[in-house]
């Protein structure tokens, strides 16, 4: 029987992405079953009852492309079990062609998966045509599961230009997205004729949100910094909406902004995405709220000014996260 897919409208609040927990020695290439499966359990459950409302996973800070296969049937297995429906759990299942892409696709609805987090291919460059393609083969292939488009230029060497929202919109299962930035958003919105909700950033959250109603989810890294800030900025922006006051939100912004500020190196997204995995998870450990252990090779190597700052910005989030609950 084929299972119910989720529609935009049912995509809402605060969607955490999350790592996929290390153990020690895992930046060692001789590694092998480097999942951390009971740090993995203990923050998708801790995450749940702080009130998230999706987990997304197994995207570039999710290191898909560095563990084996078994690795990654280990943890979508992990996370979806100790989801156990409570929440839509989104798993990467990008793989370098469309064939591995759609067998391991199938996997993922055989755990339970409620969708995939699915960015193309990144050995060669894709033309629009190319990339649409590849996304309406995954789909044929694999109907009963939800697809989230992984819309991150700089991992996938494609900018994901209007033409392209406006063709896979067409595709039923396209149900969302992870985005990134503001600057196309409403001719992108225009394009997906609602047919797609597309998440921000939670940096970008209460920006978009203004520019347009239809923005009422984003995703978020720093869930597992302090998840409370999260679900904050979910609740803020949700009350300024109904309310039409916006001078709360506004402040709260005003906060969590500077969170960000040491994050990205020389203040470059350029610069952050060539070592995303190791800044990221190096805040999210100085977070305290989880431990994401080592990175898995090639990617477990940065300098170490760019380590200390994405820390600082995990000790800031998680300060600010500390503050709310003394407010509360």
């Amino acid at each position: 029987m084929a299972r119910e897919l989720l529609t935009a409208a049912d995509v809402k609040g605060a969607w955490a992405i999350v790592p996929t927990p290390a153990k020690e020695g895992a930046s060692d290439w001789r590694a092998a079953d480097t999942v951390n499966v009971d740090e993995a359990a203990r923050m998708v459950d801790g995450l749940i009852e702080a009130g998230v409302d999706g987990i997304l996973s197994m995207g570039t800070l999710g290191e898909a492309a560095t563990m084996t296969l078994d690795e990654k049937l280990v943890f979508m297995k992990t996370i979806v079990d100790t989801a156990a429906g409570r929440v839509p759990v989104f798993v990467g299942t990008t793989c370098i062609n469309t064939r591995d892409t759609i067998a391991l696709t199938r996997k993922a609805v055989d755990i339970g998966a409620t969708g995939t987090m699915l960015g193309v291919p990144m050995w060669c460059a894709p033309s629009v045509d190319v990339a649409v393609q590849f996304y309406r083969d995954v789909a044929e292939a694999v109907p009963d599961i939800n697809i989230a488009i992984y819309a991150n230029p700089e991992a996938f060497k494609f900018d994901f230009p209007r033409t392209f929202w406006g063709q896979v919109a067409e595709i039923p299962q396209v149900v969302t997205a992870k985005y990134i930035g503001v600057g196309t958003l409403l001719p992108d919105l225009a394009a997906i004729k609602g047919r797609i909700k597309l998440l921000p950033i939670d940096f970008d959250y209460y920006g978009a949100a203004r520019m347009d109603d239809s923005i009422d989810a984003f995703w978020t890294s720093g869930a597992v910094c302090h998840p409370l800030v999260s679900t904050t900025l979910r609740d803020v922006v949700a009350a300024a909406r109904a309310s039409g006051d916006w001078s709360a939100a506004k402040a709260f912004m005003g906060r969590l902004a500077p969170t960000a500020a040491t994050l990205f190196p020389n203040g470059s997204f350029k610069e952050f995405s060539t070592y995303n995995i190791p800044l990221e998870k190096a805040r999210m450990t100085a977070g305290g709220w989880m431990n994401a252990g080592p990175c898995r090779p090639p990617y477990h190597l940065c300098p170490e000014n760019y380590l200390e700052g994405a820390r600082n910005s995990g000790r800031m989030w998680a300060e600010l996260g500390k503050a709310l609950e003394a407010e509360r």
